[in-house]
């Protein structure tokens, strides 16, 4: 039954695409990837709820774990909410009406080559599953042709490649490490690695996971390695924008987690984890600086999520069962409330016509309801009660005062505190300023409204991250615990 859930779960986006391809008609286009999306939602969660350890299908290519099972459900929520929000969006576009289908096959594969990442049992094989992730969404990144988001896509293509391929590298070491002990020829699977890795050489185990710390964190948003963020989040559509930092980042964040519990094995040494803990702190100290100063409305967005995966590798750094419970409650709420976000600042941006934050004044009397669940979003984003991600910041920050890494709970603690008031600040001056007009010719599209298909996704992302942050499901306590379990380690 659970293999058959996972075909549909990965099969239906690539259905969707082919009937985007295939018929070529709007209409058909968007409503097979809405669908396909909420099938995808359906399933994951089912999925999660029936996970029991760790199981895998298809000659072991296939893994299905608690980790695994956590990511796609996130992955697919966004999906979901973005297939949404993307019928409204997209018809904005009418320039662009023709290519709408093309748009929505891309759109589809994307999701399926998220989804694909995290039940990938093999290293190398997740490796190209994380590349396909890149491949695609360039074209999305670059779907306006404009100079800008043009621009934005080659960046983004070379900057991640050059971080993946050093991911590669650091895979080939981790093959290299387990030939020494194994033989020359074996299942590159994460549990056979885990397995050999206390007779493995720690020297070559940690110089391994830092190649793909680097290269995946490339893929993460971690600072400094984030400089494709920004452009690549500001320059794509909206939809879009949400899917790569609600869905995407967490794909290559799961892989760090997994690649850590190896290189744990390997050696008892703390320094893999102090590393990791230090990527995170100056993610947080990087986000904080650029907020603060930020003026392009997608861009504040972007450097927020640089913000929230400083802060998931934090939790993965402290480890344990408290920092994992918190990591992973962190990363349901960022993906539904940076999606919430996304979808704001693409009805702004909609509507005055500008990606300038400068340009965007008096949104109270303008959108008057999405208005209202946008900047709900942005006090909830900066953690701020009583949102989900003040739960999940507050638990982090007690697990981090049990360990050795108290100073990175104060320094996040002073960063939060920092980024909410920059953050906080630029939508004080679009919602109680009145200075600003409607402006048309910033972006090439003429002013558009705001339908039931813009604000709809913004109502089912805020709601849940309300109820998570005024109620932690117990039965969430007991699934948080299973991957703890799965991935071991403990504070350091």
């Amino acid at each position: 039954m659970v293999e058959a859930w996972l075909i549909l779960v990965t099969a239906v986006p690539l259905m969707a695409a082919s009937i985007a391809v295939v018929t070529q008609n709007v209409r058909a286009a968007e409503y097979a990837n809405l669908v396909a999306a909420f099938v995808c939602l359906v399933a994951a969660i089912w999925l999660a709820i029936h996970v029991d350890g760790a199981r895998t299908f298809v000659a072991g290519y296939v893994l299905f774990d608690a980790l695994g099972a956590w990511t796609l459900v996130c992955t697919c929520a966004v999906y979901f909410l973005a297939s949404i929000y993307a019928v409204g969006y997209m018809r904005l576009l009418k320039e662009e009406i023709a290519r709408l289908p093309s748009f929505y096959a891309l759109f589809a594969l994307f999701a399926a080559t998220m989804i694909s990442g995290p039940l990938m049992n093999n290293i190398g094989v997740y490796w190209i599953a994380i590349e396909l992730t890149t491949l695609v969404s360039t074209f999305l990144v670059g779907f306006e042709r404009g100079q800008e988001s043009t621009e934005a896509a080659w960046k983004y293509i070379i900057v991640v490649s050059a971080g993946i391929s050093l991911a590669l590298l650091g895979t080939i070491l981790f093959y290299w490490a387990g030939s020494l002990v194994i033989g020359p020829t074996y299942d590159m699977t994460w549990d056979t690695l885990r397995r050999a890795a206390p007779r493995m050489n720690p020297a070559l185990t940690k110089m391994a996971f830092f190649l793909v710390l680097v290269g995946y964190g490339t893929k993460a948003g971690l600072a400094p390695m984030h400089t494709w963020l920004p452009d690549a989040h500001s320059e794509g559509p909206a939809p879009v924008s949400a899917m790569l930092s609600g869905a995407l980042l967490n794909t290559a964040m799961l892989g760090i987690a997994r690649f850590l519990t190896i290189t744990d094995a390997a050696s008892p040494s703390r320094l893999p984890r102090m590393v990791l803990v230090a990527f995170g702190a100056f993610s947080l100290l990087v986000a904080a600086l650029f907020i603060v100063r930020q003026q392009g409305i997608k861009r504040l967005m972007a450097y927020s999520s640089v913000e929230h995966m400083g802060v998931l590798a934090l939790g993965f750094g402290f480890g344990g069962p408290l920092a994992i419970a918190a990591v992973l409650y962190h990363m349901l709420n960022h993906s539904l409330n940076k999606s919430l976000m996304f979808f704001g600042a693409g009805n702004a941006m909609r509507l005055y016509g500008t990606k300038d934050v400068d340009g965007i004044r008096n949104v109270w009397q303008r959108l008057p309801v999405s208005g209202a669940l946008w900047l709900a979003g942005a006090v909830a984003i900066t953690g701020a009660p009583p949102f989900g991600l003040f739960l999940s910041e507050l638990t982090l920050m007690r697990a981090g005062f049990a360990t050795s890494f108290a100073w990175a709970v104060i320094v996040l603690l002073v960063l939060l505190i920092v980024i909410f008031i920059g953050f906080i600040n630029h939508f004080r001056k679009m919602y109680l300023e009145s200075r600003g007009a409607e402006r048309s010719d910033v972006d090439g599209t003429t002013p558009g409204t705001v339908g039931a298909w813009m604000t709809l996704p913004m109502w089912l992302a805020l709601v849940p991250v309300f109820v998570f942050g005024i109620w932690w499901p117990q039965t969430l306590w007991h699934f948080f615990a299973m991957v703890a379990s799965d991935l071991g380690g403990g504070p350091r």
